[in-house]
């Protein structure tokens, strides 16, 4: 099984929202996430116009788009990224297919990009998220409470992050 991730394009916009819209992917999903077609192509447009400040990317299996993640720069001048929007396509799910999309994608943020610091946050309902982010080798650090109303409910969210010498020390 070869995962790749490529760059979206404008024909990549209606598998993001057949997998945005999906009901076991929605709920996992932030409120402000594109679900349009018409949304979804102005990131993919964005992502293309500003490659080393925002991005959304598929992830493929043996060609095929199996999943989506992204990133936005949150702090220029520090270097910091903050990731968001990973799904995979339940058709794909059980493989560990995101875990291979992550640890290529930190390469691509830490090393080609330049980032220092790789953020994300996390629903702490999300059980199955906060498990792949601590597989991968993100950091907890720390837990913001009732953060978020999510569904009419205050949820909590955790907080993750990765530095380049993170990454480093995991592969000797």
């Amino acid at each position: 099984m070869a995962v790749e991730l490529r760059r979206a394009e404008p024909p990549d916009a209606d598998f993001l929202v057949e997998l945005n819209a999906d009901e076991d992917v929605r709920p996992f999903l932030g409120p402000r996430t594109a679900a349009s077609r018409e949304a979804i192509l102005e990131e993919i447009e964005r992502s293309l116009a500003e490659p080393d400040a925002f991005g959304r990317f598929v992830i493929e299996v043996d060609g095929e788009p199996a999943g989506a993640l992204g990133f936005h720069v949150a702090n220029e001048r520090s270097r910091i990224a903050r990731l968001e929007r990973l799904a995979v396509h339940p058709r794909f799910r059980g493989r560990r297919l995101a875990d291979d999309a992550a640890r290529q994608f930190q390469r691509l943020l830490l090393g080609e990009l330049g980032f220092h610091r790789l953020e994300l946050e996390i629903y702490a309902f999300n059980e199955r998220a906060c498990a792949h982010a601590e597989r991968v080798g993100y950091v907890r650090e720390g837990r913001k409470r009732s953060a978020y109303l999510k569904d009419g409910e205050w949820v909590d969210s955790v907080l993750y992050a990765l530095l380049l010498e993170d990454l480093d020390s995991r592969h000797g």
